[in-house]
């Protein structure tokens, strides 16, 4: 895979997303990516994929692999992929009929293509339509599902949303090319694992507080014992010698003593880098924090220079 300049960005708006984080990021990246050694880019927790489209436009490769369990979301890539020029005809489609409406028949559209979605009706192409639709029209872009696995977000308010971003979708269309799409939990990456292997996990983050979970991408919740379980894989993944980057809440934010990840991750590289909260249903409350970086090798020499941010080796005692 060629080193490529195509402008591809994240198709759909995500709880967690690392677009406004890549600049900090890209500093974190192994060096090894950066010299050639590593040939091959694994990210299991894909979601909207802005590391990935990163990693995709700045480094050669000889293979990717994105894995996730939403199979609804892995299904929108493998049409992107595969049929963008019929996805992007439904899409401007519906975007024509959802302006052209006023707001109550908005409302009736909005959720009768909810519960088409939930019903799974039409084909691939109108359900990858249907998930982008409620993405780029619900409330704060946020995908969330209930019990029985049935998207429940409610309509957003927006003028005119762009729910048919077609020169977007044609410049992920060619950046999928050459991946591979794997749907199911991160331990499908253990077959990718070796020396010339980068893997990026953005899991689900640990809630700040009680009710600061946005990240009910399943209806399976993702809790400390889950935490535990992917931490223990991570060091697996060490074991083989991949070169690994894992991004989380920093529980520092709100308690000084919550030592959490710190113990979690013992013996690995933790980085505390400043981001901004994109989802809170309060502008005010959308504030400056710090994420966590955990990696297996040192950080590059600018971040641990840095005064905004904090690096804590954590060395196995």
């Amino acid at each position: 895979m060629a080193e490529s300049d195509l402008p591809a960005h994240p198709f759909v708006k995500w709880a967690g997303g690392k677009s406004q984080l890549l600049g900090e990021f890209q500093r974190c990246y192994p060096e090894e990516l950066r010299t050639g050694v590593i040939r091959r880019y694994v990210e299991p927790f894909i979601g909207s994929g802005a590391v990935m489209f990163d990693v995709l436009r700045r480094f050669p490769l000889d293979h990717v692999v994105i894995i996730d369990q939403n199979d609804r979301l892995m299904q929108v890539y493998r049409v992107i992929q595969t049929s963008v020029e019929h996805l992007v005809d439904v899409l401007a489609s519906m975007q024509a009929q959802f302006w052209a409406l006023d707001d109550e028949a908005r409302r009736t559209f909005y959720y009768t293509v909810r519960d088409d979605f939930n019903q799974h009706r039409g084909t691939a192409v109108d359900q990858a339509a249907d998930f982008i639709f409620l993405n780029r029209t619900c409330f704060n872009g946020l995908f969330r599902v209930n019990r029985r696995n049935e998207f429940n977000v409610p309509m957003g308010r927006y003028r005119k949303p762009l729910i048919c971003d077609a020169e977007n979708l044609r410049y992920v269309h060619e950046a999928l090319q050459p991946v591979t799409i794997v749907t199911g939990d991160y331990h499908e990456a253990a077959v990718y694992a070796g020396p010339d292997t980068f893997v990026y996990l953005d899991p689900p983050y640990r809630p700040l507080s009680a009710t600061a979970s946005f990240t009910a991408y399943s209806a399976d919740a993702f809790n400390d014992d889950n935490q535990r379980e992917l931490a223990q894989f991570v060091r697996w993944l060490d074991e083989q010698g991949a070169r690994v980057m894992l991004s989380n809440s920093d529980p520092h934010n709100v308690d000084p003593n919550d030592d959490f990840f710190d113990e979690l991750y013992d013996g690995f590289v933790l980085t505390r880098l400043p981001a901004r909260r994109s989802i809170n249903s309060r502008s005010d409350r959308r504030g400056v924090i710090n994420e966590l970086v955990v990696t297996n090798y040192p950080p590059a020499a600018e971040i641990r220079s840095s005064p905004t941010t904090a690096t804590s080796f954590v060395t196995s005692s």
